[in-house]
């Protein structure tokens, strides 16, 4: 069982997490949960993983449901906000962590793969923080929305011109969104995972290419779910309240300058 930390700066918190049965969303809902916060874990097709992850938060004392919805369809988006505003008698904390990613070279891109890459990492995210800024504003008491974007924004990663795109608008969508909201006292914020040990990369790399390459990495290994959902917590925490627009980088210095010659054999001493 996971342990319950003894301060819960989220205690009646309502949060609503898309994409939370697996890899980077479940850490992040887990990780809220131990803080104290309700949960609404949004999945796709990964039923029985969402219903786990809900079993996990109410071990830990605290509200949390499995929600079905296509993250990539507005009509979807409206259903599971209006269904998790309802269920958690309002929303405090909306996170969009859905993604999907097909990767092929431009010239050779299967366009539906393209499509719904575009409909999914991009439009989702709009519909979810559009449609649920409307519930926070009509609310009239705040909130706190988090957009995990990646360092595809910046980085031009060849294979992942569907998913750069994507995830470059909605970082731009995020700080707009950010500066529209702060009338309300919404928070908008930015997270950008580095290479994270989730099955969604297995879907591009196998086992040995993970380790291997982890340990090329500046941090030397690959980033952990739980880390990325330590960082989303941060920036909905009630003591995090001037932080808004603002890119919570957390990658091990994947976007730093490095290059396998920068790496030494010899480590300085802890």
């Amino acid at each position: 069982m996971t342990e319950i930390p003894s301060h819960r700066p989220l205690a009646g918190k309502r949060a609503l997490i898309t994409g939370g049965s697996r890899g980077i969303g479940r850490g992040t809902v887990i990780e809220l949960a131990r803080r104290g916060a309700d949960v609404v874990i949004n999945y796709n097709s990964s039923q029985a993983d969402a219903e786990e992850v809900a079993g996990l938060c109410q071990e830990l004392g605290v509200r949390a449901k499995a929600l079905q919805a296509d993250a990539g369809t507005e009509e979807s988006v409206q259903r599971l906000v209006d269904d998790a505003h309802d269920w958690l008698g309002g929303l405090d904390i909306v996170v969009s962590n859905a993604a999907f990613s097909d990767r092929q070279l431009m010239l050779d891109v299967d366009m539906e793969g393209f499509q719904r890459t575009i409909d999914v990492t991009m439009w989702g995210p709009f519909h979810l923080v559009r449609i649920a800024a409307r519930k926070l504003v009509d609310a009239g008491a705040g909130g706190n929305i988090v957009v995990v974007s990646s360092p595809h924004a910046v980085m031009a990663i060849p294979g992942s011109m569907a998913y750069n795109m994507a995830k470059a608008a909605i970082d731009q969508m995020a700080r707009t969104a950010a500066v529209e909201l702060a009338q309300y006292r919404i928070r908008v914020n930015i997270v950008h995972p580095g290479w994270i040990d989730t099955p969604g990369e297995r879907k591009f790399f196998s086992e040995d290419t993970l380790r291997e390459q982890g340990e090329k990495l500046p941090w030397g290994r690959l980033g952990k779910s739980e880390e990325i959902g330590r960082g989303v917590a941060f920036l909905c925490d009630p003591e995090s309240e001037y932080i808004t627009g603002s890119t919570l980088t957390i990658d091990g210095g994947i976007q730093l300058p490095w290059r396998e010659m920068y790496r030494t054999e010899e480590k300085p001493d802890a």
